[in-house]
């Protein structure tokens, strides 16, 4: 039995976990604490070859404190909401436990726990790195605690849109009615492989860190906008049973428009807010224009972009497109002069173009172009990694320094 202990004294788990790109929008809380919608949403998870949270949840009863250690750098554990998880997997664990001998449990509740977490894209770029991160971090902690079942409300409490990375492929965040938030959960739409032709592509416009924040600017959005009061209670109800049979349908002509209104109405109750909220700029209104163009040359929607709360674009395409419309935004851009890019994965191919659809003048005076990734595919939630080499921490319980 002493073997038996000595096995209990450490135990890891690692995970990743995808982002997720919503396409009906969720802006506005009824609930702070909880972390409750105003209105539904709906996203379509992206494949984690190219974005991804990666987490590493450690417990060991030599742990003298819990840490937390963000890209390799230590950061604040006692954050609110991430002890929410916390508190909520391990609150999940006892009652599953449900009063049987502390020995016979996986691993003590009481020990401590030290946390490793990295993204492979820019963070707090408009890339929401917080739903991956979260969805990450309950998905470790889970399997730390032997957890299983519902854990969407649980990565909810975390970051809203967590919940929707708790799923793969397209993915329905119900708004809920409860007060408690026990019925505000996320659930898949359509598995990964239900649209095979769909590609997303993320124009990266900027790395940098917005300026205002989405919780408090949510915050201020439900205070101030009657168009977000309107958006909640009357658009996104008919949006959403229309979004979800376009998808039903495979239907992209009225699921890329759908989308790019959204996004739109979105930005709208921003600009509704007060004081106002901009998070496009100049460069994500030429994409705009750019992706209008696009689908009035071709007399169809061949594209559709939506922007979440920053100036990043997410360009939603069928596979038979990708090249030509990559093609048009390199060429509708000078070369960029910021040496950050985002580029992940192979390059596309080239596409000759027609003459209406070459570079506008007006487009030559801007800054660093947008980086086209390759093409994105939906894909799956939550991944166990089972390869004890993939561990971000060491047997010591501390960041394995990189190679």
């Amino acid at each position: 039995s002493s073997a038996m202990a000595e096995e209990r004294a450490l135990a890891m788990v690692t995970c990743t976990a995808p982002v997720n790109i919503a396409v009906i929008k969720y802006w506005g809380k009824r609930d702070n604490d909880l972390i409750l919608p105003i209105n539904s949403s709906l996203s379509v998870t992206l494949h984690q070859d190219q974005l991804k949270t990666t987490t590493t949840a450690a417990a060991s009863r030599d742990f003298t404190e819990a840490r937390l250690w963000l890209n390799g750098e230590e950061a604040d554990v006692g954050h609110p909401r991430l002890q929410a998880c916390l508190r909520e997997v391990r609150r999940l664990a006892r009652k599953r436990r449900g009063g049987s001998a502390e020995d016979t449990a996986p691993l003590s509740l009481s020990y401590k726990i030290h946390v490793a977490t990295e993204n492979n894209f820019p963070t707090a770029a408009g890339l929401a790195s917080s739903a991956a991160g979260y969805a990450c971090l309950v998905s470790a902690l889970a399997r730390l605690y032997g957890v299983e079942g519902e854990l969407s409300e649980v990565a909810r409490r975390g970051s809203g849109s967590a919940c929707r990375s708790m799923w793969g492929g397209f993915v329905q965040w119900q708004r809920g009615e409860r007060p408690d938030g026990r019925d505000s959960l996320a659930h898949q739409v359509a598995p990964e492989m239900h649209w095979p032709e769909l590609r997303v592509l993320v124009l990266v416009v900027s790395g940098e860190k917005k300026q205002v924040g989405s919780t408090a600017g949510m915050q201020t959005s439900v205070d101030t906008s009657p168009l977000l009061k309107h958006r909640a209670e009357v658009v996104v109800p008919e949006r959403l049973a229309l979004m979800m049979r376009h998808i039903r349908e495979r239907d992209f002509e009225g699921f890329g428009q759908l989308t790019m209104q959204d996004s739109n109405q979105f930005h709208a109750t921003c600009l509704d807010t007060f004081p106002p909220i901009f998070y496009l700029n100049d460069l994500s209104r030429h994409i705009i224009a750019l992706a209008h163009r696009f689908n009035t040359h071709h007399g169809c929607t061949k594209v559709a972009y939506t922007f979440d709360a920053g100036p990043n674009a997410v360009i939603f395409t069928l596979a038979d497109t990708v090249a030509e419309f990559v093609e048009v935004v390199r060429r509708s851009f000078p070369p960029a002069t910021n040496g950050d890019q985002f580029v992940r994965g192979l390059p596309v191919g080239s596409a000759s173009l027609p003459e209406e659809l070459l570079p506008h003048p007006q487009g030559s005076g801007l800054p660093g172009a947008p980086n086209p990734s390759p093409a994105l595919q939906p894909g799956p939630g939550p991944q166990l990694v089972d390869d004890p080499s993939q561990h971000l921490l060491g047997a010591d319980g501390l960041p394995r320094r990189c190679a």
